[in-house]
C-alpha cells in the first residue's frame, strides 16, 4: 500500500476511537491495531518519517488495504484488539499472543457469596463484571468495596447446616474488622446479600449512593484536618467516577450471536455484521449492495443476512436486528434489542454502517473535485497552449553537471496532472564531452523516444525543457529525426521571466502568473531539476567515494572534489604545477597530495 493509496483515504477515516487492520491482498490480516483517534494513528503509518522501524515499513508494502472498526472508548478499542489478536494472530502482531486475558470481578455463586478478581470466566450461574484493561484500577475497585462492604474471602462452603454444627471458626479476618463473620453466624444471610446487592449497582454503574457517602467522609476528614485519609479517598472517589461497569465489546451476559445493521442512500445500501462468539465480537465486516427501484431496507437486509451467514460460515441460532424480515431459515431467533447489552451491540453496528456510508458519500465527493480540478488545470492549459489535444501525458527534461564532469539528465513524468513517479528516468550522457547543454539535451530527447517508439509505448501530448530557445531547439532536433516533430507539442520555459518558448517562434508567451497551467508547467520543471540534480549529486559522491585521492591521509572528500571539479581526472592533477594545487586546496594538504605522487 502506497501514501498515494492513503492519500486517496485520508479524507475520509474517523477521528474517533477504534481497532484497524492491515489486509494483504489474498483477505490475510497482516496486523491489528488500536487507536485513541483512527485518523492520527493511521496517518503516522505514512509520509516522509524519519526512523520508521524495518518491520512498518514491510507492514505497510505488503498491505493491500486498511480496514477499520469505530468504538465508544479507548478501553473498548484495546478489548477488541485483544480479541481479534487472539482469533487471527496476524504475523506482524507479537504482543497478546501469550493467550492472557483481561481480568473481571466475579461474585460467586455461594451462600455468602465471595468477590474476588479472575481472568476466568465460568458458566456457572455466578456473575461477573469487566473485563477490564488496568489491574491496577481493579485492584482499587476490590479494595474500595471490602472497605466499604466487609466481605469473608475464605473458601469454606458455609451452609446452614455447616453453621449450625459449628464447624468453622472466624479467623484473623474477623478481628481486624474486614469481616464480619458470617462462619459463625455472627452476621446473617439477609444482610449479607443487601451488601451483595450493593456491590452489584457499584459494579453495574449505579453508585451515586456510594459517591455521596465518600464524599461526605472525605469533607469530614478535611474538617478534622486528616488530609491523608481525605486524599485517599478522593483518590478512590476518581476511580469511581472513571469507571465503566460494561463493555459493548466483550460482555459475560452474552453468547453467541450475530448482529446486523444497514444504511442507504439513493442508490447503495450498506449492511454491516458482528460476528459475536462467547460475549466477544470476533469479526465485523460491511456489504455493498445496489438498489433497485422497489428496494427497501427490509427486502435488502433479507437479501444480505444470508450471503453473509454463509461467507462467515456462521450457524449462530440468534440474530440481533433493528427490525422484523422474513428469513427462509424460521427457526432462527430474532431479537430487536431496545435495551442493555445486546442494543450497545446494536448501536455499535449501525454506528459503522452509517460511518461507512458517510465514508463512501465522502470519496464520491473527493473524487469528482479531483477529477474536476485535474480536467479544469488540464483544459486551462489546452487553451494557453493552443494545443489540439488535452495534455493527459507531460514529460519535462532538464539537465544537471559540474563544468562538464558528472553530466546527466532527468525526464519526470505528469499523468492527469499528477506526477507519475514510478515513470521518471534518469540518463547519463554518453555522446556529449564537456559541459554542452545543448547537445546533452538533443541526445536525452532522442534516447528517450526512440526507445518509447521501439517498445511501442504511449507518447506524451506535451513535452517541456527546461531552458530557453537552444535547449528547445536541440530537443526539436530529435524529435525530427524520429519523425515525431508536429505530432507532440513541445515548449521550453526559461528560468527568469518565466517565458514560455514554442519551436520556431521568436517571440515568447507569457501566462498569468496565477494560471493554474503556469503552476503545472512550474512544478514539472522544478521536480525535474530536483530528480536531475539528486541524481548529479549521488553520482558525484560516489565517484568521489571510489577515487583514489580519498586515500591520502589530510585529503578528504571535500577536497577531493574541490580538486576533480578544477581538474576533472587525476591524471591531470599529477600533471598540474603546485602552485595551481595550493591555490585550490592550501599549502598543507598540497604538501602531502604530492608526497604521495612521489611514493608512486
Amino acid at each position: 500500500m502506497t501514501t498515494e493509496d492513503y492519500k486517496n483515504i485520508s479524507v475520509t477515516l474517523p477521528k474517533q476511537p477504534g481497532i484497524y487492520k492491515f489486509i494483504n491482498a489474498e483477505g490475510t490480516i497482516l496486523y491489528v491495531g488500536k487507536a485513541k483517534n483512527l485518523k492520527n494513528r493511521l496517518a503516522s503509518y505514512f509520509g516522509e518519517r524519519k526512523g520508521r522501524a524495518r518491520k512498518t515499513k514491510a507492514l505497510v508494502k505488503n498491505a493491500d488495504h486498511i480496514d477499520y472498526t469505530i468504538v465508544e472508548t479507548e478501553q473498548d478499542a484495546l478489548l477488541l484488539e485483544s480479541t481479534l489478536i487472539k482469533k487471527y494472530q496476524p504475523r506482524y502482531n507479537v504482543m497478546l499472543k501469550d493467550g492472557k486475558s483481561y481480568p473481571y470481578i466475579c461474585i460467586k455463586k455461594e451462600r455468602f457469596p465471595r468477590v474476588f478478581i479472575t481472568r476466568r470466566v465460568f458458566k456457572d450461574g455466578s456473575t461477573y463484571f469487566g473485563p477490564y484493561v488496568s489491574k491496577h484500577r481493579v485492584s482499587i475497585l476490590i479494595d474500595l468495596i471490602k472497605n466499604l462492604f466487609p466481605l469473608r474471602t475464605c473458601t469454606f462452603n458455609l451452609s446452614e447446616v455447616n453453621i449450625q454444627k459449628g464447624k468453622f471458626k472466624v479467623c484473623l479476618e474477623y478481628h481486624i474488622k474486614n469481616c464480619q463473620g458470617p462462619c459463625q453466624a455472627f452476621e446473617d444471610e439477609e444482610s449479607y446479600n443487601e451488601k451483595i446487592d450493593q456491590i452489584k449497582n457499584i459494579l453495574g454503574g449505579k453508585f451515586s449512593a456510594v459517591k455521596n457517602h465518600l464524599k461526605q467522609e472525605m469533607q469530614r476528614h478535611a474538617e478534622n484536618l486528616a488530609f491523608e485519609k481525605a486524599q485517599l479517598i478522593k483518590n478512590k472517589l476518581v476511580v469511581f467516577e472513571d469507571y465503566q461497569g460494561k463493555s459493548t465489546v466483550v460482555s459475560t451476559s452474552i453468547e453467541d450471536l450475530d448482529v446486523f445493521s444497514i444504511a442507504t442512500d439513493e442508490k447503495q445500501a450498506y449492511v454491516n455484521f458482528m460476528k459475536v462468539v462467547n460475549g466477544a465480537i470476533i469479526h465485523t465486516y460491511t456489504l455493498e449492495l445496489t438498489k433497485n427501484l422497489n428496494d427497501d431496507d427490509k427486502d435488502l437486509l433479507s437479501y444480505a443476512i444470508p450471503i453473509l451467514r454463509e461467507k462467515y460460515n456462521s450457524l449462530t441460532e440468534e440474530l440481533v436486528l433493528p427490525f422484523k424480515v422474513k428469513l427462509l431459515e424460521e427457526d432462527l431467533k430474532i431479537t430487536i434489542p431496545k435495551i442493555g447489552d445486546k442494543k450497545k451491540l446494536l448501536d455499535l453496528s449501525s454506528k459503522n454502517v452509517k460511518y461507512f456510508l458517510l465514508q463512501k458519500q465522502k470519496q464520491e465527493i473527493a473524487k469528482i473535485n479531483r477529477q474536476t480540478s485535474a480536467e479544469r488545470i488540464l483544459r486551462t492549459m489546452q487553451e494557453d497552449l493552443q494545443m489540439t489535444d488535452l495534455p493527459l501525458h507531460i514529460e519535462c527534461f532538464d539537465n544537471s553537471n559540474m563544468q562538464g564532469s558528472f553530466p546527466v539528465a532527468s525526464c519526470v513524468v505528469f499523468k492527469n496532472a499528477k506526477p507519475a513517479k514510478r515513470d521518471y528516468r534518469h540518463f547519463n550522457i554518453k555522446t556529449v564531452v564537456g559541459p554542452d547543454d545543448f547537445a546533452s539535451m538533443e541526445e536525452v530527447v532522442y534516447r528517450r523516444y526512440k526507445r518509447l517508439l521501439d517498445e511501442k509505448q504511449d507518447l506524451p501530448q506535451l513535452i517541456i525543457i527546461d531552458g530557453g530557445k537552444g535547449q528547445l531547439s536541440s530537443a526539436v532536433k530529435s524529435l525530427k529525426k524520429l519523425n515525431l516533430y508536429g505530432a507532440i507539442t513541445i515548449i521550453g520555459i526559461a528560468k527568469k521571466l518565466e517565458e514560455i518558448f514554442f519551436p520556431e517562434d521568436p517571440i515568447p508567451l507569457y501566462i498569468n502568473k496565477k494560471s493554474e497551467s503556469l503552476k503545472l508547467i512550474q512544478q514539472a520543471r522544478n521536480e525535474a531539476h530536483r530528480f536531475a540534480i539528486t541524481f548529479h549529486r549521488n553520482k558525484r559522491s560516489k565517484d568521489f567515494t571510489n577515487t583514489e585521492l580519498t586515500n591520502i591521509q589530510g585529503i578528504g572528500e571535500k577536497s577531493a572534489e574541490k580538486l576533480l571539479s578544477h581538474f576533472k581526472s587525476v591524471k591531470k592533477i599529477k600533471e598540474a604545477k603546485a602552485e595551481a594545487i595550493e591555490a585550490i586546496i592550501g599549502k598543507a594538504a598540497t604538501k602531502k597530495l604530492l608526497a604521495y605522487f612521489a611514493k608512486q
